[in-house]
Protein backbone atom coordinates (compact mmCIF):
# COMPACT_ATOMS: atom_id res chain seq x y z
CA UNK A 1 0.00 0.00 0.00
CA UNK A 2 1.07 3.01 -1.30
CA UNK A 3 1.89 5.75 2.37
CA UNK A 4 0.31 8.78 2.28
CA UNK A 5 2.60 12.17 2.34
CA UNK A 6 4.07 13.33 5.96
CA UNK A 7 1.86 15.82 6.05
CA UNK A 8 -1.31 13.80 6.22
CA UNK A 9 -0.22 11.53 8.86
CA UNK A 10 -0.16 14.45 11.44
CA UNK A 11 -2.87 14.96 13.66
CA UNK A 12 -5.75 16.52 12.62
CA UNK A 13 -5.55 19.52 14.94
CA UNK A 14 -2.15 20.06 14.06
CA UNK A 15 -2.65 20.20 10.27
CA UNK A 16 -5.79 22.69 11.13
CA UNK A 17 -3.38 25.19 13.14
CA UNK A 18 -0.70 25.12 10.50
CA UNK A 19 -3.49 26.26 7.96
CA UNK A 20 -5.20 28.37 10.24
CA UNK A 21 -1.41 30.12 10.67
CA UNK A 22 -0.70 29.95 6.65
CA UNK A 23 -3.94 31.71 6.33
CA UNK A 24 -3.85 34.46 8.81
CA UNK A 25 -0.28 35.24 7.55
CA UNK A 26 -1.91 35.65 3.97
CA UNK A 27 -4.06 38.05 5.02
CA UNK A 28 -1.97 39.69 7.35
CA UNK A 29 0.22 40.87 4.19
CA UNK A 30 -2.34 41.95 2.32
CA UNK A 31 -3.40 44.56 5.28
CA UNK A 32 -0.58 46.15 5.95
CA UNK A 33 -1.20 49.64 6.82
CA UNK A 34 1.24 52.78 7.17
CA UNK A 35 2.05 53.39 10.54
CA UNK A 36 2.75 57.09 9.96
CA UNK A 37 -0.86 57.35 8.31
CA UNK A 38 -2.48 59.83 11.16
CA UNK A 39 -5.96 59.15 9.12
CA UNK A 40 -5.88 55.47 10.43
CA UNK A 41 -9.16 55.03 12.52
CA UNK A 42 -10.88 58.00 11.44
CA UNK A 43 -14.37 57.81 10.52
CA UNK A 44 -15.82 58.45 7.69
CA UNK A 45 -17.28 62.12 9.03
CA UNK A 46 -13.84 63.32 10.26
CA UNK A 47 -12.11 62.27 6.89
CA UNK A 48 -15.11 64.21 4.58
CA UNK A 49 -14.64 67.22 7.42
CA UNK A 50 -10.93 67.64 7.09
CA UNK A 51 -11.18 67.22 3.24
CA UNK A 52 -13.58 70.10 3.44
CA UNK A 53 -11.07 71.76 5.79
CA UNK A 54 -8.03 71.29 2.82
CA UNK A 55 -10.59 72.35 0.34
CA UNK A 56 -10.91 75.71 2.37
CA UNK A 57 -7.33 76.13 2.76
CA UNK A 58 -6.78 75.35 -1.08
CA UNK A 59 -4.78 72.63 -0.31
CA UNK A 60 -6.13 70.38 -3.09
CA UNK A 61 -3.73 67.78 -3.18
CA UNK A 62 -4.47 67.09 0.48
CA UNK A 63 -8.40 67.27 0.14
CA UNK A 64 -8.28 64.42 -2.62
CA UNK A 65 -6.03 62.00 -0.77
CA UNK A 66 -8.83 62.70 2.19
CA UNK A 67 -11.94 61.88 -0.47
CA UNK A 68 -9.87 59.15 -1.93
CA UNK A 69 -9.37 57.60 1.82
CA UNK A 70 -12.79 57.96 2.66
CA UNK A 71 -14.17 56.43 -0.66
CA UNK A 72 -11.89 53.65 0.14
CA UNK A 73 -12.76 52.56 3.80
CA UNK A 74 -16.38 53.54 3.53
CA UNK A 75 -17.50 52.64 0.08
CA UNK A 76 -20.83 52.28 1.02
CA UNK A 77 -21.41 54.67 3.31
CA UNK A 78 -23.42 58.17 2.51
CA UNK A 79 -19.90 60.11 2.75
CA UNK A 80 -18.24 57.42 -0.13
CA UNK A 81 -20.94 59.22 -2.80
CA UNK A 82 -20.10 62.76 -1.68
CA UNK A 83 -16.69 61.91 -1.67
CA UNK A 84 -16.77 60.64 -5.47
CA UNK A 85 -19.03 64.33 -6.33
CA UNK A 86 -16.46 66.11 -5.19
CA UNK A 87 -13.35 64.49 -6.15
CA UNK A 88 -13.18 65.19 -9.58
CA UNK A 89 -13.37 69.17 -9.18
CA UNK A 90 -10.91 68.31 -6.19
CA UNK A 91 -8.43 67.05 -8.65
CA UNK A 92 -9.26 69.60 -11.45
CA UNK A 93 -8.11 72.15 -8.90
CA UNK A 94 -4.65 70.88 -8.13
CA UNK A 95 -3.95 70.31 -11.95
CA UNK A 96 -4.67 66.67 -12.38
CA UNK A 97 -7.27 67.66 -15.73
CA UNK A 98 -7.25 63.66 -16.67
CA UNK A 99 -7.75 62.43 -12.95
CA UNK A 100 -10.68 64.72 -12.75
CA UNK A 101 -12.09 63.74 -16.16
CA UNK A 102 -12.13 60.24 -14.94
CA UNK A 103 -13.55 60.82 -11.60
CA UNK A 104 -16.46 62.55 -13.31
CA UNK A 105 -17.02 59.79 -15.64
CA UNK A 106 -17.07 57.73 -13.81
CA UNK A 107 -19.19 59.41 -11.14
CA UNK A 108 -21.74 59.62 -14.08
CA UNK A 109 -21.57 55.89 -14.88
CA UNK A 110 -22.19 54.86 -11.08
CA UNK A 111 -25.25 57.55 -10.68
CA UNK A 112 -26.43 58.40 -13.63
CA UNK A 113 -29.61 59.11 -12.01
CA UNK A 114 -28.30 61.11 -9.18
CA UNK A 115 -29.92 65.26 -8.42
CA UNK A 116 -26.35 66.05 -9.01
CA UNK A 117 -25.21 64.38 -12.06
CA UNK A 118 -26.09 67.82 -14.40
CA UNK A 119 -23.20 69.48 -12.32
CA UNK A 120 -20.87 66.74 -12.88
CA UNK A 121 -21.85 66.98 -16.54
CA UNK A 122 -21.22 70.87 -16.72
CA UNK A 123 -17.99 70.31 -14.76
CA UNK A 124 -16.73 67.88 -17.13
CA UNK A 125 -17.30 70.42 -19.81
CA UNK A 126 -15.75 72.92 -17.87
CA UNK A 127 -12.92 70.95 -17.75
CA UNK A 128 -11.80 70.16 -21.06
CA UNK A 129 -13.15 73.54 -22.23
CA UNK A 130 -10.43 75.18 -19.48
CA UNK A 131 -7.91 72.44 -20.61
CA UNK A 132 -7.56 74.15 -24.08
CA UNK A 133 -9.66 77.20 -24.53
CA UNK A 134 -9.66 78.26 -20.64
CA UNK A 135 -9.51 81.93 -19.47
CA UNK A 136 -5.42 82.49 -19.89
CA UNK A 137 -6.77 82.03 -23.93
CA UNK A 138 -8.90 84.41 -23.56
CA UNK A 139 -6.66 87.19 -22.45
CA UNK A 140 -3.63 86.11 -23.99
CA UNK A 141 -2.51 87.28 -27.34
CA UNK A 142 -2.41 83.63 -28.37
CA UNK A 143 -5.08 82.69 -30.95
CA UNK A 144 -6.87 79.23 -29.07
CA UNK A 145 -8.01 78.41 -32.58
CA UNK A 146 -4.41 77.50 -32.99
CA UNK A 147 -4.62 74.74 -30.41
CA UNK A 148 -5.36 71.23 -30.76
CA UNK A 149 -8.67 70.70 -30.79
CA UNK A 150 -9.41 68.02 -29.27
CA UNK A 151 -10.45 69.35 -25.89
CA UNK A 152 -12.88 71.78 -27.26
CA UNK A 153 -14.77 68.91 -28.99
CA UNK A 154 -14.85 67.10 -25.99
CA UNK A 155 -16.07 70.05 -24.57
CA UNK A 156 -18.46 71.21 -26.96
CA UNK A 157 -19.88 67.41 -26.82
CA UNK A 158 -20.15 67.41 -23.38
CA UNK A 159 -22.33 70.80 -23.22
CA UNK A 160 -24.37 69.46 -25.54
CA UNK A 161 -25.11 66.23 -23.71
CA UNK A 162 -25.76 68.26 -20.29
CA UNK A 163 -28.44 70.85 -22.45
CA UNK A 164 -30.14 68.22 -24.65
CA UNK A 165 -30.46 65.81 -20.88
CA UNK A 166 -31.28 68.66 -18.33
CA UNK A 167 -32.37 71.52 -20.43
CA UNK A 168 -33.75 73.05 -17.27
CA UNK A 169 -30.45 72.70 -15.19
CA UNK A 170 -29.14 76.12 -13.68
CA UNK A 171 -25.86 75.09 -15.14
CA UNK A 172 -27.40 75.08 -18.94
CA UNK A 173 -27.84 79.28 -20.00
CA UNK A 174 -24.00 78.97 -19.41
CA UNK A 175 -23.64 75.96 -21.00
CA UNK A 176 -24.77 77.11 -24.11
CA UNK A 177 -23.05 80.47 -23.78
CA UNK A 178 -19.80 77.79 -24.49
CA UNK A 179 -21.14 76.08 -26.86
CA UNK A 180 -21.16 78.96 -29.12
CA UNK A 181 -17.81 79.82 -28.37
CA UNK A 182 -16.55 76.76 -29.30
CA UNK A 183 -18.10 76.35 -32.40
CA UNK A 184 -17.10 79.53 -33.20
CA UNK A 185 -13.34 78.39 -32.19
CA UNK A 186 -13.74 75.09 -33.94
CA UNK A 187 -14.92 77.06 -37.31
CA UNK A 188 -12.05 79.40 -37.13
CA UNK A 189 -9.68 76.76 -36.32
CA UNK A 190 -10.92 75.32 -39.75
CA UNK A 191 -10.34 79.08 -41.33
CA UNK A 192 -6.99 79.45 -39.72
CA UNK A 193 -5.58 75.87 -41.71
CA UNK A 194 -7.50 77.22 -44.90
CA UNK A 195 -5.45 80.53 -44.52
CA UNK A 196 -2.36 78.10 -44.22
CA UNK A 197 -2.69 76.03 -47.31
CA UNK A 198 -3.27 79.59 -49.14
CA UNK A 199 -0.19 81.26 -48.45
CA UNK A 200 1.85 78.00 -48.96
CA UNK A 201 -0.06 78.19 -52.38
CA UNK A 202 -2.10 74.65 -51.98
CA UNK A 203 -4.99 75.91 -53.25
CA UNK A 204 -7.46 72.94 -54.13
CA UNK A 205 -6.40 72.09 -50.10
CA UNK A 206 -7.43 75.75 -49.06
CA UNK A 207 -10.39 75.19 -50.80
CA UNK A 208 -11.47 72.53 -49.21
CA UNK A 209 -11.39 73.60 -45.50
CA UNK A 210 -12.86 76.56 -46.78
CA UNK A 211 -15.89 74.62 -47.78
CA UNK A 212 -15.81 72.55 -44.68
CA UNK A 213 -15.63 75.42 -42.15
CA UNK A 214 -18.71 77.26 -44.72
CA UNK A 215 -20.83 73.60 -44.73
CA UNK A 216 -20.09 72.68 -40.84
CA UNK A 217 -20.40 76.03 -38.88
CA UNK A 218 -22.78 78.24 -40.42
CA UNK A 219 -23.77 81.90 -38.76
CA UNK A 220 -19.90 82.24 -37.17
CA UNK A 221 -17.69 84.98 -37.42
CA UNK A 222 -15.33 83.02 -39.33
CA UNK A 223 -17.28 82.38 -42.34
CA UNK A 224 -17.25 85.83 -44.21
CA UNK A 225 -13.50 85.27 -44.42
CA UNK A 226 -14.03 81.64 -45.59
CA UNK A 227 -15.85 82.88 -48.25
CA UNK A 228 -13.19 85.05 -48.99
CA UNK A 229 -10.72 82.31 -49.26
CA UNK A 230 -12.60 80.07 -51.22
CA UNK A 231 -13.01 82.96 -53.41
CA UNK A 232 -9.01 83.42 -53.51
CA UNK A 233 -8.76 79.67 -54.10
CA UNK A 234 -10.80 79.63 -57.14
CA UNK A 235 -9.28 82.33 -58.77
CA UNK A 236 -5.99 80.98 -58.00
CA UNK A 237 -6.87 77.54 -60.01
CA UNK A 238 -8.56 79.24 -62.68
CA UNK A 239 -11.64 78.42 -61.99
CA UNK A 240 -13.81 81.39 -62.57
CA UNK A 241 -17.40 80.03 -62.63
CA UNK A 242 -16.92 78.86 -59.42
CA UNK A 243 -14.96 81.91 -58.24
CA UNK A 244 -17.44 83.79 -59.40
CA UNK A 245 -20.27 82.46 -57.75
CA UNK A 246 -18.19 82.68 -54.53
CA UNK A 247 -18.07 86.27 -55.12
CA UNK A 248 -21.92 86.45 -55.28
CA UNK A 249 -22.96 84.75 -52.48
CA UNK A 250 -20.33 87.14 -50.60
CA UNK A 251 -21.53 90.07 -51.86
CA UNK A 252 -24.94 89.37 -50.90
CA UNK A 253 -24.13 88.34 -46.96
CA UNK A 254 -21.53 90.94 -47.10
CA UNK A 255 -22.08 93.79 -48.88
CA UNK A 256 -19.81 96.11 -46.87
CA UNK A 257 -16.53 93.73 -46.34
CA UNK A 258 -13.33 94.96 -46.04
CA UNK A 259 -11.64 91.78 -47.17
CA UNK A 260 -11.76 92.59 -50.65
CA UNK A 261 -9.41 95.52 -49.95
CA UNK A 262 -7.43 94.35 -46.95
CA UNK A 263 -6.76 90.82 -48.11
CA UNK A 264 -6.05 88.41 -45.83
CA UNK A 265 -4.02 90.72 -43.44
CA UNK A 266 -4.49 89.77 -39.69
CA UNK A 267 -6.95 91.94 -37.79
CA UNK A 268 -8.12 91.79 -34.13
CA UNK A 269 -9.22 88.38 -33.47
CA UNK A 270 -13.28 87.35 -32.93
CA UNK A 271 -12.04 85.96 -29.29
CA UNK A 272 -9.76 88.79 -28.37
CA UNK A 273 -10.86 90.81 -25.25
CA UNK A 274 -8.52 93.51 -26.27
Amino acid sequence: MRSLPAFRSFPALFRLLAVLFVAACVAGCGTVTDPTDLTIGWSAGKLYSEAKDAQADGTWDKAAKYLEKLESRYPYGRYAQQAQLELGYVYWKGNEPGSALAACDRFIKLHPSHPSVDYVYYLKGLINFNEDLGYAGYISTQDPTERDPKAAREAFNTFKELVTRFPDSKYTPEARQRMTYLVNALAALELHVARYYLKRGAYVAAANRAQFAIKSYPNTPAIEEALFVLFTAYDKLGMTDLRDDTERVMKKNYPESRLYADGLERKKAWWQLW
